[in-house]
């Protein structure tokens, strides 16, 4: 008689699991077909540059910029 409580327990537990998982897969599918992909965010590509910036050289950092960037994260 034990048993059988025990097996219909631990089968009412995965059927509710499941139904619980399967509740959660929904909601998760609405806020997904809510949300708009396709708009872009706010402030990118919206702004238009006035002239070139100075920019970092593309090379390889000296052995002095790495000492000082090594001695300054202390």
């Amino acid at each position: 008689m034990e048993t059988a409580v025990t097996v219909a327990v631990i089968i009412f537990a995965i059927i509710a699991g499941a139904f619980l998982i399967h509740r959660l897969n929904a909601q998760h599918d609405e806020r997904i077909g809510a949300f708009r992909y396709s708009d872009a965010l706010p402030g990118i590509g919206r702004r238009t540059r006035k002239g070139s910036r100075a920019t970092a050289p593309k090379g390889p950092p000296t052995d002095a910029a790495r000492r000082e960037h090594r001695d300054g994260s202390r």
